[in-house]
């Protein structure tokens, strides 16, 4: 798909590339595609749609997720089942509190913005009564850390429910820039994912395929890793199938190129790909 950058953000990305003008730092994020199993085969994903007037990624459909807060890296480890945060680290190539912040992070951030807990129980606890619930979440939307709801309702982090699938750092010419690391989740049995911030206005699941061609009809708006990731999980079977389609984990970010008169974003297949800035995804 051709996306043609505005002239605005054009005449940036060729000053940050000439070093006229400095690119902004990069924050943290996390991201969770949640699927569950469509009808008659393979799989759906969950999208929401962004409010337009949101400074970032206004009025396109995304993944839940966001930055990930200080508050992330202070789970207690009573509070952690399943991976260890090394072994999140040596998929994403970073330092394991790297790895433990962003894992809890895309937990919260997944409660906070549809109500899906990905978590269990305490050793062999039973589950408990009303959980996950409304009133939790919006403990944890107001900033409570997650760590301390979880101990209060015996549950525990369920790393086990994450798959890691890529990371995806904002162009340099962007004004708002994240390194943004992306999971896979199953909906979990007896959660329903709802529009649960201010930040989104609407929702839908959809096959990954039927997505990709709305989006190019121009009714489901999207960011390029969205659509990119989209198309990884096209060909997808099944939830058992998951893992086994999962990509080498890679670091992408949108390139971009000129086209005569036009500056067009490119992603990490195209052969121009990293165009006219050389320090692109630095």
């Amino acid at each position: 798909m051709r996306i043609v950058l505005r002239p605005t953000m054009a005449a940036r990305a060729a000053e940050v590339a000439a070093g006229a003008a400095a690119a902004v730092p990069i924050s943290p994020a996390a991201t969770v595609v949640l699927v569950r199993p469509a009808d008659g085969g393979g799989v759906e994903v969950y999208l929401q749609r962004r409010h337009r007037g949101l400074a970032f990624a206004g009025g396109v459909f995304a993944f839940p997720g966001g930055r990930v807060d200080a508050a992330d890296a202070d789970l207690p480890d009573s509070a952690w089942s399943g991976p260890s945060p090394q072994t999140w680290a040596q998929q994403f190539d970073a330092d394991a509190a790297t790895a433990r912040a962003h894992v809890v992070a895309v937990v919260r951030e997944l409660f906070e913005e549809t109500g899906v807990l990905l978590a269990a129980p305490l050793g062999a606890a039973a589950a408990p009564a009303g959980w996950p619930s409304e009133h939790d979440r919006q403990a944890v939307s107001e900033g409570r850390p997650l760590g301390h709801v979880l101990a209060e309702r015996g549950l525990q982090i369920d790393s086990a429910s994450l798959l890691a699938w890529s990371r995806w750092v904002t162009p340099r010419f962007e004004r708002r820039r994240f390194d943004a690391w992306f999971f896979v989740a199953a909906l979990p049995p007896g959660q329903q994912p709802r529009v649960a911030t201010d930040e989104s206005h609407s929702q839908t699941w959809v096959r990954p395929a039927d997505g990709l061609a709305a989006m190019k009809a121009g009714d489901l708006p999207m960011l390029p890793p969205t659509w990119w990731t989209l198309s990884e999980l096209s060909d997808v079977k099944g939830l058992a199938d998951l893992r086994e389609a999962a990509p080498p984990m890679a670091r992408h970010t949108v390139g971009w190129a000129r086209e005569g008169d036009d500056t067009v974003m490119v992603l990490p297949d195209d052969p121009r790909y990293p165009g006219d800035d050389p320090k692109e995804g630095t």
